[in-house]
């Protein structure tokens, strides 16, 4: 299992075009604590090549800091 599996598995549930979540939901739900750079925006948006884009993805989701420590997930449109 993948450290950001759990997220996956979190956003695949949800039926809202976006969510919000605090870092602190978010280590409870991966049962560990984010990287410290977490607290920039680049790490959030990274697509494809991290394992934490790769997880907001496969979920179809894209991520983005909002806050200190605070972060929305959007999700991506269906392909057609």
């Amino acid at each position: 299992m993948a450290k950001y599996d759990p997220v996956t598995r979190y956003l695949r549930k949800q039926s809202a075009a976006s969510v919000e979540l605090s870092f602190r939901e978010i280590e409870r739900l991966i049962g560990a604590m984010l990287p410290k750079r977490a607290s920039q925006e680049d790490w959030w948006s990274a697509q494809n090549d991290t394992p934490q884009g790769l997880a907001w993805e496969a979920a179809r989701y894209r991520a983005a800091l909002i806050g200190p420590e605070r972060v929305r997930f959007d999700k991506l449109l269906s392909r057609a």
